[in-house]
């Protein structure tokens, strides 16, 4: 798997990483044997930095990983998250930020973690994230508890609010760096470049959206967004593709995004993500599926408080 720099932090990142919240069987449920394969699959695969939350499965994706990572510590990087810990609650005050991390250390059965993230920071005021928790997890750091620092959240006005006030290791934003929706790279990697933070991307299937799956009921996007995704899905059947492979090839193909996040329980799918990540993107047929897409680009929607999008 090809590596990336990320950011300033000197790690090198696979393109593609390992992104745990299907073992929180949030999509459906799971069995122990397939979080593990699932998890194996990914490490033997390059896909050796694996990203997770406590949110995730309240906790169960962490707990999961926990058994399934009983492997050399040096052999794949660990991001988690916190402040986000159910459906509408979110806390991330001082306090909770040192308790979260210890707990997340006891789930995942490791003394460190490599990467820390605030959660989906949009849905709280903003600025308790610099005042407060920035700066809490900084203490956790100088303890040993972790290595590298970031928030993580999907309106696009997020990343200029904090890290022109602070400063963080690296940044994950999802959904909005696909064949569909490139608002991140339209606006905010060029910045983000700028002040040496590190690019991590999530969701290149954008929900299921970009992919030949039933689009969920819970999918946010609007009806026209929908239906050109089921245009673009038809095409690239009809040239022998799929969407998915061409999403996923197109969202790795960013040289300033250090890694893009994909998870499932399904070891099957990730062992071809990665064969789709060492093959050649088809140019042709990604501009044929952005010519379908061109009057919905950069169409999404509207995430946490109102105050904290555009």
């Amino acid at each position: 798997m090809q590596t990336r720099p990320l950011g300033s932090t000197g790690l090198q990142v696979p393109i593609l990483s390992f992104g745990a919240s299907s073992l929180g069987a949030e999509f459906r449920s799971i069995t122990l044997e397939e979080a593990v394969a699932s998890v194996h699959a990914a490490v033997e695969c390059g896909l050796n930095l694996i990203d997770t939350s406590p949110f995730y499965g309240r906790g169960m994706s962490e707990v999961l990983l926990g058994v399934a990572l009983a492997i050399p510590r040096d052999t794949y990087l660990l991001c988690t998250k916190l402040g986000r810990y159910d459906l509408g609650h979110f806390d991330f005050s001082a306090r909770r930020v040192a308790e979260s991390i210890d707990v997340s250390l006891h789930r995942l059965r490791t003394d460190h973690l490599d990467i820390v993230l605030c959660h989906d920071i949009e849905f709280v005021p903003m600025q308790q994230i610099v005042d407060e928790t920035l700066p809490a997890l900084e203490r956790a750091r100088q303890a040993g508890k972790l290595r590298f620092i970031g928030f993580s959240g999907y309106p696009q006005k997020i990343f200029r609010y904090i890290c022109d006030q602070a400063r963080v290791d690296c940044v994950l934003n999802y959904n909005q760096y696909t064949l569909q929706n490139t608002r991140f790279a339209d606006e905010t990697i060029p910045y983000l470049k700028a002040k040496g933070v590190g690019v991590m991307n999530a969701g290149p299937f954008s929900a299921r959206l970009l992919t030949d799956a039933p689009l969920p009921a819970w999918l946010k996007e609007p009806e026209s967004v929908k239906q050109a995704a089921r245009q673009a899905a038809d095409l690239c059947r009809a040239r022998g593709s799929s969407i998915a492979k061409l999403a996923l090839q197109f969202a790795i193909a960013n040289p300033d995004i250090a890694t893009t996040v994909a998870g499932s329980a399904n070891p099957a799918n990730v062992r071809a993500w990665a064969a789709w990540a060492a093959e050649p993107i088809d140019l042709d047929l990604v501009r044929d599926v952005q010519a379908i897409f061109a009057p919905v680009r950069n169409v999404g929607h509207v995430e946490g408080l109102p105050e904290n999008n555009h």
